[in-house]
């Protein structure tokens, strides 16, 4: 009797779990069934792979509701319309996002709503006629759309890599090593040599910067002689321009307003100009005379044939 007893007892307790369960489905889906929802459709421009009816909405990760259909965008197929349900509760307003995120590991999405501010009216949404919300773009679906174009770049890189280092390039690179090497043993014999070298360098720059040190010691002299001795030179010579300046401008005015005794005085020169011609004729023969009585006195003045007369 005690086995019977406990396999009545494991069924009793089979049929209260099974009936507890279809009780809670049934309070579950009455409770759906009361539920107030308000109905939108979000258009996406790039693919939505991993997204399904059946799927959550969410609100800032709260559920929300339910994805209810996938459909093509008729006006262009590249685009993707997605009906979905939210709670009629949760405000929807025009300003608020809509985009998808990962679900889980599995790749399954999730439709997410975020932000949207009081000020913004809220969308009413209309089973019969649904608002049509613009999705923004998602990361991970670029990232999905972009694998095969990153995987192709990869294989691209990785046949270029290959072909670098191919047994040629590895023995031209192996060349350049030895190479390499052979000028680096013979800078190593050179070393005595380039030592030398340097030091002259050493010795170049340090009379290089005695030379500079000293230019700079008679730019400075040369600058201090300037100061001191020229500039009072110049200093004077500014001063006497400055004197002079006066005196300029008053033979100036001097000359402007005596032009024409000036210009009577040069014509009266021009009309002197005979008389001293013949003046200057006079003392020449008067200066030979003097020369003649100096030389021979009796003879100039007693001997008259040798007088000669002076034309008047």
């Amino acid at each position: 009797m005690e086995p019977r007893a406990h396999h009545v007892i494991i069924g009793l307790f089979t049929v209260l779990a099974v009936g507890a369960a279809l009780i809670f489905a049934l309070w579950l889906g009455k409770s759906s069934a009361d539920r107030e929802w308000a109905y939108y459709q979000i258009r996406f421009d790039h693919p939505i792979s991993g997204l399904s009816e059946g799927n959550p909405v969410l609100y800032s990760g709260v559920p929300v509701g339910e994805v209810l259909d996938l459909t093509l965008d008729p006006e262009n197929p590249s685009h993707v319309r997605v009906l979905v349900r939210v709670d009629q509760e949760v405000p929807i307003r025009k300003d608020t996002h809509v985009g998808l995120i990962l679900a889980n590991i599995t790749g399954s999405m999730s439709v997410q709503f975020r932000g949207g501010t009081r000020e913004s009216p809220v969308l009413q949404g209309d089973r019969n006629n649904p608002p049509v919300i613009n999705a923004d773009p998602s990361a991970f679906s670029s990232l999905l759309t972009n694998g095969q174009a990153l995987i192709e770049k990869t294989e691209t890189l990785l046949t270029s890599a290959n072909n670098l280092f191919s047994e040629k390039n590895m023995e031209n690179i192996s060349s350049i090593l030895e190479n390499t090497r052979a000028a680096t043993d013979s800078l190593l014999a050179q070393r005595e040599k380039l030592l030398a070298l340097m030091e002259q360098f050493d010795a170049a720059g340090t009379r290089a910067e005695e030379a500079a040190l000293k230019v700079s010691d008679v730019s400075d002299n040369a600058n201090a002689i300037l100061l001191d001795k020229v500039a009072p030179v110049l200093d004077s010579m500014d001063q006497a321009l400055s004197s002079l300046q006066p005196t300029l401008t008053r033979l100036d005015d001097l000359t402007r307003t005596n032009a024409g005794a000036l210009d009577a005085g040069l014509q009266g020169l021009g009309e002197l100009t005979p008389a001293i011609r013949e003046l200057r004729s006079a003392l020449r023969n008067l200066n030979q005379f003097a020369h003649r009585l100096e030389a021979n006195p009796a003879g100039t003045l007693l001997g008259g044939s040798d007088i000669k007369e002076v034309d008047q």
